[in-house]
């Protein structure tokens, strides 16, 4: 992706290697670097201590900008909600949506930056679609990163071109280690720091302990698809699709979680694995954030792509079928060419042609 250097940038700093080697990336090319570190919670002192000592070894302003109430209403509250209807949320695609590319995209934008870094490993490629000789519109495409292991593509769908237009993605282009050395060898303070934990705001908790102080969980029985009760649950939000460890039952043969009964309050579980296993899903919310609207009112009721239906899971050949309405954002059903274990009502189903993300959705 060309840009002209100079312009200001405001990098998202959260005082990890990733983000940090960004930053570093970015003012080598030329770039007017400021960071910004989000605080979101009350534990987030240590990190926010570790961005700003990478931001006085590269010389750069750095400032940080309270975002704990926002935060707290976007994603935690709504991580909770979610649960105590049955749904198995992503708080990062929320994260994403509301926060990062939301709120401190416009702040930075009303500041004069021209453009918002993040540390997410994922590209950005620019094209121009030809409308007539003075006018060619750009298209922002998101591909996924060099580094499978590490591409984040997945938590951006709900992005939009009016976002991308404005957004850089520095390290997309290399590999983990790669970025580990780099800051070794630029001397960052935090070159030799371990990953982050996947749901920041749980801090140096587990998600039942979370939940036993957010949530009001009520006992249940717990019982097999043709009926048979096993015994009694500990709260419906300890337990996740696919899930065999931990149901405290005695039974000869392993047990799987397959539904969840929120209304009656009963975990349904099955002796048979192939009880997980769903040929097709609905999904609703759909986003097409590197597809303009008008190839979006061009595309056909079934088209074919590949299909994620969790961030670690891998893509799956899949049709995308429009049920019914003119709207493109209807076309909310997902028809597996084989049929996917262990599929959960909350998670995004994310939709991609080779490198390229095409859009996603909820699932239902």
């Amino acid at each position: 992706m060309k840009l002209e250097n100079k312009k200001r940038v405001l990098v998202a700093m959260s005082g990890g290697v990733d983000s940090s080697v960004a930053a570093a990336l970015l003012k080598k090319q030329g770039f007017n670097v400021s960071g910004v570190f989000m605080r979101l919670n009350n534990f987030s002192k240590k990190t926010e201590q570790d961005a700003r000592k990478v931001a006085k070894k590269l010389n750069i302003p750095f400032f940080v900008w309270d975002f704990q109430k926002e935060f707290n209403k976007k994603v935690v509250e709504y991580f909770i909600n979610e649960y105590q209807c049955g749904q198995t949320p992503n708080p990062c695609v929320e994260c994403n949506k509301f926060i990062k590319f939301g709120i401190l995209l416009e702040k930075a934008k009303k500041m004069g930056f021209d453009y918002l870094a993040t540390g997410h490993y994922v590209r950005i490629n620019q094209k121009s679609k030809i409308k007539n000789q003075n006018n060619k519109p750009k298209i922002y495409e998101l591909l996924k990163a060099k580094d499978d292991k590490k591409d984040q593509s997945y938590f951006l769908w709900q992005l939009n071109q009016r976002q991308l237009a404005h957004v850089l993605f520095p390290i997309g282009d290399y590999k983990k280690e790669e970025i580990r050395k780099m800051a070794q060898k630029m001397k960052l303070p935090v070159f030799n720091k371990g990953d982050s934990q996947e749901i920041c705001f749980l801090h140096d908790t587990d998600l039942r302990n979370f939940f036993n102080s957010h949530i009001r969980t009520n006992k249940g029985i717990i019982k097999t698809t043709d009926g048979r009760i096993m015994g009694e649950h500990e709260g419906l939000t300890h337990y996740t699709i696919g899930q065999r460890k931990g149901i405290k039952v005695s039974n000869p043969k392993p047990l799987y979680v397959v539904a969840k009964d929120y209304k009656k309050n009963v975990l349904i579980v099955s002796e048979n694995e192939k009880d997980l296993l769903k040929k097709e899903i609905i999904i609703e919310k759909v986003n097409w954030p590197c597809i303009d609207s008008q190839k979006q009112s061009d595309m056909r009721r079934i088209f074919e792509c590949e299909v994620k239906i969790r961030s670690t899971a891998k893509p799956v050949k899949a049709r995308i079928k429009k049920i019914s309405g003119k709207s493109a954002s209807r076309w909310n059903k997902v028809i597996f060419k084989i049929p996917q274990r262990a599929i959960a009502p909350g998670q995004s189903a994310v939709f991609y042609q080779g490198n390229k993300l095409l859009g996603g959705g909820i699932i239902m």
